[in-house]
């Protein structure tokens, strides 16, 4: 290959020439070969034709996206992208050639550039401060996969001997994965790239020393444009990983890369060019890929052999339960991507996909601990009865814990089913705690364990635990409806109040808030704001018992009875725990009794 076909074609937008110069620079340092137009005069024949010969010669395509770029409708940076888009027409679909670079917070969901541009991996550098992993990656590519000869200095002046930067103990590293956008044509292939994104996430959540905020808050991020700098701020995250897949037939093609919230620099990045029977491996080596830059740029460690197999042998761990088929996983995605929305319709069609997937793979751990939490819900919600939902959960739940004893997902289920249908509240601990050991900064966890040592009357350890799930789970308004519930019984109401505001300003319709809300605000004798926040509450049951609650205290008992006996009427059914608590409220004990009774029969959640 002749030194021009070495080169790489730097395309930028005038006003970002200075960021250009310094990607140029950088890229110079270790011997590469930039063709990089300095002229601000654009324009003639023979400077058109040079353009046009560069970019059919170059080895390499680097457009520079900016905001600049952005606000450009025209311009000749945008034929100079054409250009190098019509000559991939002519290239193998697994060529190398288009390396767009990012300068600025733009994003590539709602960039204005070619759709081509947006089937490879994006490199962020900020200001044009080019990154060890960029240049590397370059020099990689134009030397057909072998990494420089000399070793690639840092862009920024950095003393050689200044040790690695660390955190303290108490800070360990943290990271936020944002769903991978997908890039398929067909728009229902969004549970796989949502899916990909979610494994992930629960793998790395499982490796200890490693904070992961959770998927609750992670996926709000969704569709919605955020830069890094946006994401960090929100979730307190040091670092981020993000991604795309474009999957056609039993191929994909996934890139993802790791981001450094506080610079917006690289650490890693990959694309992966696989066939679905290649997924595992490439979940894996991404987790392990992560763990290890985490550890050595975050926490300094040695990037070693002994160290790489310490990473192997956790990753190993975390994925444990998982499937071995392809097309089992599949079904298990799609599966997780219908329960998850949270309708009665979407989790029965979950639970359609987990049976075929058990069917191809009956030893699929995990797709066993799914089908128990989509039972779970099923008798939680009022879907099925509480004893159907609740027997078949325990049955797959069981079948999980068989095959993996140690799997997180199925011991949080076995705890749930042993709080709220057995009453097996030393069960339902021991439970809960293995469960902490085995994934300490699982949010789901910490919430569920929170719930069970609230009801054992421990409610320091309840907030401690209600706290730490709020950490992981910041944009989470369940995390903070359940510490402010929390707060309310264990009498601090200022807290209470607090917390279930927070949960308001995330999902303002969210059921039963308003509801404590307006329980919290009269435990502080504020009994007008509290009649107008129950009034507001979206949830019948909610609204009714709140209002029923307020009127008494207020000494407005013909009121109080009228809610309560419409709520008895309209939702004993559901709500009898609820209804045996005004009674007790206002003194009438034998019917109290008798609707507790009726509240133990039907394995109300109320009872605990």
């Amino acid at each position: 290959m002749s030194a021009a076909n070495k080169a790489i074609f730097l395309s930028y937008a005038s006003q970002d020439a200075e960021a250009a110069r310094r990607i140029c620079d950088a890229l110079r340092a270790v011997g590469v070969d930039v063709w990089f137009d300095q002229s601000a005069l654009r324009g003639g024949d023979a400077w058109d034709a040079s353009i046009r010969r560069q970019i059919k010669e170059c080895a390499l395509f680097v457009p520079v996206i900016s905001a600049n770029t952005q606000a450009r409708e025209e311009g000749y940076s945008r034929r100079e992208w054409n250009l190098a888009v019509n000559r991939t027409l002519d290239m193998a679909d697994d060529k190398a050639f288009l390396l767009p670079v990012v300068i600025d917070a733009t994003i590539d969901v709602n960039a204005r550039v070619p759709e081509k541009f947006r089937d490879v991996q994006w490199t962020h550098l900020p200001a044009g401060e080019g990154s060890r992993v960029f240049v590397e990656r370059v020099h990689r590519l134009l030397s057909g996969g072998t990494a420089p000869s000399a070793p690639v200095a840092p862009l920024r002046a950095v003393p050689a001997a200044a040790p690695a930067m660390t955190l303290p103990a108490s800070e360990a590293p943290s990271i936020a994965v944002l769903p991978f956008v997908n890039r398929s044509r067909d728009e229902e292939d969004e549970y796989f790239s949502d899916g990909l994104a979610d494994e992930l996430l629960n793998v790395l959540s499982k490796i200890r020393g490693l904070r992961v905020a959770a998927r609750s808050s992670a996926f709000t991020f969704k569709g919605k444009g955020a830069t890094v700098a946006d994401v960090g701020r929100a979730l307190n995250v040091a670092t981020v990983l993000e991604g795309s897949v474009r999957k056609a037939g039993a191929r994909m093609r996934i890139s993802v890369q790791l981001v450094k919230v506080a610079d917006g620099y690289q650490l890693w990045s990959e694309t992966y060019d696989r066939t679905l029977e290649d997924i595992f491996a490439v979940q894996d080596d991404i987790a392990q890929s992560v763990v290890k830059e985490l550890r050595t740029t975050l926490l300094g460690e040695a990037a070693d052999a002994q160290a790489g197999k310490a990473v192997t042998a956790a990753v190993a761990a975390a994925v444990r339960g998982r499937s071995t088929d392809p097309e089992a996983h599949r079904l298990f995605l799609q599966a997780r991507y219908f329960i998850d929305r949270s309708t009665a319709e979407d989790t029965a069609k979950g639970i359609g996909y987990l049976k075929e997937a058990l069917a191809l793979e009956p030893e699929f751990a995990l797709a066993w601990a799914e089908l128990g939490r989509a039972h779970i819900a099923e008798a939680n919600w009022g879907w099925s009865s509480a004893a159907e939902g609740f027997g078949r959960a325990r049955e797959a739940v069981a079948r999980a814990l068989a095959l993996e004893p140690d799997l997180p997902d199925g011991l949080v289920g076995l705890g749930w089913i042993q709080m709220f249908h057995d009453r097996d509240w030393s069960g339902s601990e021991a439970s809960y705690r293995r469960a902490l050991e085995l994934a300490p900064g699982n949010a789901l966890v910490l919430h569920q364990a929170g719930f069970l040592v609230a009801n054992l009357g421990r409610f320091d350890e309840a907030i401690e635990l209600g706290r730490r799930a709020v950490a992981q789970d910041p944009l989470s308004a369940a995390a903070y409806f359940f510490l402010g519930t929390i707060f309310w019984v264990a009498a601090r109401h200022a807290e209470s109040e607090a917390a279930l505001r927070k949960a308001l300003d995330l999902a303002p319709q969210r059921a039963a808030t308003r509801a404590w809300l307006s329980i919290a605000l009269l435990n502080q004798g504020r009994v007008e704001e509290a009649l107008a926040e129950a009034s507001r509450e979206p949830e019948e049951w909610g609204r009714l018992f709140a209002m029923a609650i307020i009127h008494q205290v207020a000494g407005r008992r013909t009121e109080s009875f009228e809610a309560l006996r419409e709520l008895a009427e309209k939702r004993g059914g559901e709500a009898a725990y609820q209804v045996a608590d005004l009674h007790a409220l206002r003194g009438e004990a034998d019917l109290a009794f008798e609707w507790l009774e009726r509240a133990y029969d039907q394995r109300d959640a109320g009872i605990g």
